[in-house]
């Protein structure tokens, strides 16, 4: 299956990195040579290996050397992979990982402080800024909101100030406290004891909350006293008085706590997240009126650079704030006084500002000037933070060290991939490596060498099928990059659907949208296309979005776990819809959010087909014998899971310098049930084996079962016959989570009129998978519905009925529909960027 590895293997060749014997998850033994100081690019169909071979062997050794050599009490200080499964690997330099993962979903990490800006940028202000009459110089530090020397006192430092009122907490004021009026309170029996609380003390539970008196309202809402009562639980109020008079024993002794107190101590002090979620709603959010938002205190923001105060600043686009810093950098002693500054700091800010415009120039190359520095990291994408970090490497001139990229080209428009490139370049001559794991076709034909995994993906893959320059892949036969890397054959076009009707917008402001008119075709195939930061996103996925489920009477898209109130999140300043809703009858957003955030939801629970396969196994004769119910086989429920490792699988065992390990659970041996549950089987296999199963071995498992065989056949279609049954959430790409939701639907039985909208479905796909992803959208549209997805792969641009256009540029440059119409018109439009790639692929002169 394997081709004989391409690298020279003599073992004194000190220019490879030699790998033997790898193992890890799928990996089949593999052996192979990579050169050094070039860039390499790890590529296959999704699953087939490559992720483990660069990220989960080369790097995880690289780290696993480096903190050898640290001190084992400082090692605990960092997050470390799991010691690769490998023989051996010889020639591996000190490794930097660049992944797509997300920040800490915290306002307080942003742009600035991921590519360190901001702190060039609070001493440019603390060394060269213009200070108001008699106020002395201050340090770096009053410049930080995240210091409490520079956090607002009012805020601080979060930008609003959060409370609970009354018309929060109460919604409904025609309910009785009996009725649950004031929802704030928890909902289980806590809830229940401070009603019993307040009977004792007297209240009337009874009463419409409007019609108590507004001094008792405000007691039970706002008190800061907890008093300790006797609790009478199941008494009547009567009841409760005559016991109180009598003197006899309580149930037990209450302790009271008023509704705002413990909306507010919940919210800042609760580990869980679904604990945090549910006070959050009962909490408002307003701009702080001590700094108006801008986080620091009033002191930090009377001073000036440029005439603006530091978070004036850190609002201004980055390619505007470049321009600016230019100016410094550049400029001449006099334009420095004529700004105010005193001539003993002129030295020090223009070496600041020189700093500064260095560093911004490397990002605005890597097509981020429209990016912010107050921007919080939890709203950027994975392609855009990996960039930021990437920019950031560029800059620190480090030298013999090999960089492990996770698809860099994520999220990234063809026309800002070659600014990548570039940048990649860079990292490479100054003495580096670059190991990139990489689908784009542009990135791969860039490389000096290609590790091609495979040939399919899980049990399938894990081969290296071919590892040598580029242009030697071209004869691997097993290869499925090559067929998409060396086609000269034309794209094959069709002719487009005619829409049958539209669905139009008026009046859309939203980021850098301002006032803009859309149509959007229905039931036909859509792609909105642009530049990074051209307002695609703020179009669909958020405006489009917002007004449909509106119009249908929806729940506005929830906020990801973190986000309640932590952030001002935009806000649509205006739009509405004109027409065209008539035809649309349901709305499925399918979005990159995890499926799960525990390693207990998995793919076989959120797509529905465990309920199914529980079924069966309870229909068995012993299942039916021992009277087990399908609940019996969930690892969830307490009579079906293992209770020694609570139906996990695995056990934690803490170690007091090293890593913490996960050890297979010493009673079930990791497969989360109880012994009595396995006696169960089905067809020869019992619960955990089937979870064990992957996609394509459990299609071929429950032949018989037709509504098992719907569901596992579409998780094929779009490409994820590899992943297990029973995969955690928490092991699940953005890309295979996004492919689960569209699988999940794929699954139902529409009647059709149904608006889909999905944001760059083809996110870490291989081509092959892609266009299995394509071929399962048309399947949506010939059903009758509409499909619009937001996507930059010219695969599906050249693909779809229709496209729209947004550009010409990305931020304030951007926002503005350049052209819509058949992509074979799109190809010939002169002013936009993404007409040349467009025209490449379809093969027009």
């Amino acid at each position: 299956m394997r081709k004989q590895d391409q690298a020279p293997t003599a073992t004194g060749d000190t220019g490879f990195v030699h790998v033997r014997g790898a193992r890890e998850h799928n990996l089949k033994n593999v052996t192979l040579s990579i050169p050094r100081n070039a860039l390499v690019v790890f590529t296959g169909v999704s699953g087939s290996g490559k992720s483990s071979l660069a990220f989960g062997t080369l790097y995880a050794e690289a780290q696993r050397r480096y903190l050898e050599s640290v001190s084992p009490y400082a090692r605990r200080l960092f997050h470390q992979m799991p010691v690769p499964v490998v023989d051996e690997i010889d020639g591996l330099p000190p490794a930097v990982a660049l992944q797509q993962q997300r920040g800490a979903p915290t306002t307080r990490s942003s742009v600035g402080s991921v590519t360190t800006l901001s702190n060039l940028l609070r001493m440019l202000y603390s060394r060269a800024g213009v200070y108001p009459p008699r106020q002395e110089q201050m340090d770096s530090e009053f410049f930080s909101p995240n210091t409490p020397a520079g956090a607002c006192p009012v805020c601080h430092g979060l930008g609003r100030i959060y409370d609970a009122t009354e018309g929060s907490m109460v919604p409904d004021d025609s309910l009785t406290i009996r009725e649950r009026a004031v929802a704030a309170w928890p909902t289980a029996w806590y809830g229940q004891n401070l009603r019993d609380i307040l009977v004792t003390l007297g209240y009337d539970v009874d009463k419409p909350w409007r019609e108590l008196p507004k001094k008792v309202r405000d007691w039970i809402l706002f008190t800061e006293e907890q008093p300790v009562v006797p609790v009478y639980a199941g008494f009547t109020p009567e009841e409760t008085k005559d016991a109180l008079k009598r003197k006899t024993e309580p149930s037990y002794m209450g302790t009271f706590s008023g509704a705002k107190r413990y909306v507010m101590h919940t919210f800042a002090n609760t580990e869980s997240a679904a604990m945090k979620k549910r006070v959050s709603q009962y909490m408002i959010s307003r701009e702080c009126p001590e700094c108006d938002g801008k986080r620091l205190g009033r002191n930090a923001l009377a001073v000036k650079f440029d005439g603006l105060d530091i978070a004036e600043m850190s609002r201004l686009p980055l390619k505007k704030l470049a321009a600016l810093m230019e100016r410094y950098a550049c400029g001449s002693s006099e334009a420095f006084v004529a700004k105010g500054l005193h001539p003993e700091r002129i030295i020090v800010a223009q070496r600041i500002a020189q700093d500064l415009a260095a560093r911004l120039s490397i990002l605005l190359d890597l097509g981020l000037g429209y990016l912010l520095l107050e921007r919080s990291s939890p709203s950027l994408s994975p392609g855009e933070l990996q960039r930021l970090r990437l920019a950031t490497q560029v800059r620190s001139n480090l030298f013999g060290v090999v960089y492990v990229l996770d698809e860099p080209s994520a999220g990234l428009h063809p026309a800002d991939t070659a600014a990548l490139l570039t940048a990649m370049d860079k990292l490479k001559a100054a003495g580096n490596s670059l190991f990139v794991v990489e689908h784009d076709l542009d990135v791969i034909r860039h490389a000096e060498w290609i590790v091609d995994v495979g040939p399919a993906a899980g049990e399938q893959g894990g081969h290296v099928l071919y590892s040598g320059e580029p242009a030697g892949l071209e004869h691997v036969a097993a290869s499925s990059t090559r067929h998409y890397l060396f086609s000269r054959e034309k794209a094959i076009t069709r002719k487009p659907r005619e829409p049958k009707g539209w669905l139009t917008l008026a009046g859309v402001t939203r980021n850098n949208l301002v006032s803009l008119d859309a149509a959007f075709p229905l039931g036909v195939f859509t792609t909105v296309t642009g530049i990074s930061g051209s307002g695609k996103s703020s179009l669909v996925s958020q405006v489009l979005v917002e007004l449909v489920a509106t119009y249908l009477g929806y729940e506005a898209p929830a906020a990801e776990e973190g986000e309640e109130l932590e952030q001002s999140r935009p806000v649509t300043l205006g739009g509405s819809i004109t027409g065209g809703m008539e035809n649309i009858k349901r709305l499925v957003q399918v979005d990159q959010k995890p499926i799960g955030r525990t390693p207990r939801s998995n793919l076989a629970t959120y797509t529905g087909l465990f309920d199914q396969v529980r079924k069966l196994f309870a229909a068995t004769k012993m299942a039916k014998a021992r009277k087990y119910d399908a609940g019996r086989f969930s690892f969830n429920v307490a009579k079906g899971r293992c209770e020694t490792c609570q139906g996990e699988g695995s056990v934690m065992v803490e170690l007091l310098f090293l890593p913490s390990v996960y050890a297979p659970c010493p009673t079930c041996h990791g497969a989360r049930y109880n012994a009595k549950t396995l006696e169960i089987t089905w067809q020869d296999k019992n619960i955990a084996e089937v979870l064990g199963m992957t996609v394509d071995e459990a299609k071929n498992f429950f032949t018989t079962d037709a509504s098992l065989q719907r569901s596992l056949e579409v998780l094929h279609e779009v490409g994820l016959g590899y992943l297990r049954l029973g995969q955690p959430a928490t092991e699940l790409s953005g890309g295979e989570a996004q492919r689960i939701k569209l699988a999940t639907e794929l699954q139902r039985i529409g009647k059709g009129n149904t608006l889909y909208i999905l944001d760059e479905p083809t996110t870490g796909l291989h081509p092959a998978d892609a266009e299995k992803l394509i071929t399962q959208l048309n399947g949506l549209v010939d059903a009758g519905n509409t499909v619009v997805v937001v996507e930059h792969e010219m695969r599906v641009v050249a693909g779809s009925d229709w496209v729209i256009d947004i550009g010409p540029g990305a931020g304030d440059e951007g926002g503005r529909i350049i052209a819509a119409g058949p992509p074979e018109k799109i190809a010939m439009v002169r002013n936009s960027k993404t007409a040349p790639y467009l025209a490449a692929f379809i093969g027009k002169k």
